[in-house]
């Protein structure tokens, strides 16, 4: 439902772990088991607070965090072996109202994907889910220096879609994807999936849904 608050939005940039793609759960297990298996106690930094980087941001934080406690390298290459054996037997599931919310969206905006993940794997994935002819414009991890928190990925998203930032809602589930977005000057909808919602996340977001299927009565 369009409001004058709403008048001006012309697209909708996703993210896709966790909010299209049923992922996020995935990523905590392996990222779990990587550092189970570097015998890393405290690994709250790893499964909570980096949630929503990119490789260049996970590696840099993590680097600061652990020092030299941490093989940073091995890590993310361990939780991503690990997640593409899962990914191949298990294969990954639009989470819910997924495709309903692109198919509702698409003959009145434009859609976007920013996403930490590499171009590869969002193609692959999104194309097994069905949902890649969706979107118009797609900007991945390695498509920008710097990864989330940074606004990089969304500002590229907006510049790709020839429009300005306050024209643009952004889709988040984690605290680095909603400063990223917010950073780039965009209205955040947070769609809460692995992580509830806290005072900064509140702060920041512009509303917070309980579902993808409640964003029809936004727009």
């Amino acid at each position: 439902m369009k409001t004058e608050e709403t008048e001006q939005i012309k697209a909708v940039i996703f993210d896709m772990d966790g909010v299209l793609l049923d992922s996020e759960s995935v990523c905590d297990r392996c990222f779990e088991q990587a550092a189970i298996e570097q015998n890393i106690e405290n690994r709250k930094p790893i499964i909570d607070d980096a949630r929503g980087m990119g490789k260049s941001s996970f590696l840099e934080f993590i680097s600061r965090t652990y020092g030299n406690k941490v093989d940073t390298e091995k890590l993310w290459n361990r939780a991503s072996e690990l997640f593409h054996i899962i990914e191949d037997t298990e294969g990954l599931n639009l989470l819910y109202f997924a495709q309903e919310i692109l198919e509702y969206l698409k003959p009145k905006y434009k859609i976007a994907l920013a996403s930490s993940t590499r171009r590869q794997s969002v193609e692959r994935q999104m194309k097994a889910t069905g949902i890649w002819d969706f979107f118009d414009v797609t900007v991945c991890g390695d498509d920008v220096q710097n990864t989330k928190p940074s606004p990089e990925i969304y500002l590229n998203a907006v510049e790709k879609l020839n429009l300005l930032p306050e024209n643009c809602i952004a889709v988040e589930d984690s605290l680095n994807g909603i400063k990223s977005a917010t950073s780039a000057g965009l209205k955040v909808v947070m769609i809460p999936d692995q992580v509830k919602p806290d005072e900064t996340m509140k702060k920041l977001c512009w509303k917070i849904l309980n579902s993808l299927e409640d964003f029809t009565l936004l727009l």
